[in-house]
């Protein structure tokens, strides 16, 4: 082949031209498309449990001995205060514009919440976890008149205790007067003591100056008995200026440092309260986003490393 391409001049340069000519088309020759394969799916995250703020408050309510340790001392300490006041005619639990005069002479009483201080409500507040909602006056009323609130460790025991001493017990609540009848029920099926002769479940607008502000019902209680002790679970259950600000607040708890402990006995909750809504100043119309970013500004953090 290659001498006879050597003898024809012509025939070598046609040769050269194809071969350039064709390598130039394979250049140009668009790339074979590999074979379509269908698009690798994009992996989904698999949906959390709802990152609800009542989650850690509630499992402590629920599972942790430290809570019942802690209302359990609570109403023991409750309990050597009651002793040491019916030992003692001028000890009241009232301050003087609740509890005046000759109040040494009357029968002796104590004042109780009911929510979070003698029934346990977590059960309500774990729904509202799971369920990824908040408080409403309607599930809150359904929750109320299914009667299934538990008692608080120590209550049972201390409200006896009371009654044996031949001390009246009172239930001063903010549930409301149409509440009020599944609440006796869900205390009478536990044996807390209750009174068939008078009323001893003062509940909220049961009366018409009887407010979410709890003064005007011990000043009734007073009018015919010695408080000897108050009990509650929320800085409203002993003063009516709960809802302040917090220097307010704290201003007013230093007014009644000597009660602490003594005559008031507060249990915890750290699930609902005035503490909780304080920093967003009771405003209770405001969003959820916007009442977490109040409580979030509140925090006191630490600066960091």
């Amino acid at each position: 082949m290659r001498a006879r391409i050597a003898r024809h001049p012509l025939v070598s340069w046609l040769v050269v031209l194809t071969l350039f000519t064709a390598m130039g088309c394979a250049a140009q020759a668009p790339a074979a498309k590999a074979p379509a394969t269908a698009a690798a799916p994009v992996a989904v995250a698999p949906a959390g449990p709802p990152q609800h703020d009542l989650l850690d408050a509630v499992l402590w309510m629920q599972k942790s001995v430290e809570y019942k340790a802690a209302t359990m001392a609570a109403y023991a300490l409750a309990t050597l205060r009651l002793d040491q006041a019916l030992a003692d005619p001028n000890w009241t639990a009232l301050v003087p514009k609740e509890q005046s005069g000759n109040y040494q002479s009357l029968p002796p009483a104590v004042i109780l919440d009911v929510d979070e201080t003698v029934l346990d409500n977590s059960g309500y507040q774990a729904w509202n976890a799971i369920k990824d909602t908040t408080f409403d006056s309607k599930t809150w009323t359904a929750y109320v008149n299914s009667e299934t609130s538990l008692p608080i460790p120590g209550s049972l025991e201390f409200t006896r205790y009371a009654a044996s001493k031949g001390v009246k017990v009172f239930y001063v609540s903010n549930r409301t007067a149409q509440e009020e009848p599944a609440t006796r029920k869900n205390l009478e099926k536990y044996g807390y003591p209750l009174d068939g002769a008078i009323d001893t479940v003062l509940t909220s607008r049961e009366k018409p100056d009887w407010t979410s502000a709890k003064s005007t019902r011990r000043a009734y209680v007073a009018k015919d008995y010695r408080v000897l002790l108050n009990l509650g679970d929320n800085f409203g259950d002993f003063v009516d200026e709960y809802r302040g600000t917090e220097a307010q607040r704290l201003d007013v708890l230093e007014q009644h440092k000597a009660r602490w402990g003594r005559e008031w006995i507060m249990l915890p909750n750290p699930t609902y309260g005035s503490f909780e809504s304080a920093p967003y100043k009771h405003d209770f119309k405001l969003s959820e986003a916007d009442k977490r970013k109040a409580k979030r500004d509140a925090l006191q953090p630490w600066p960091g490393p």
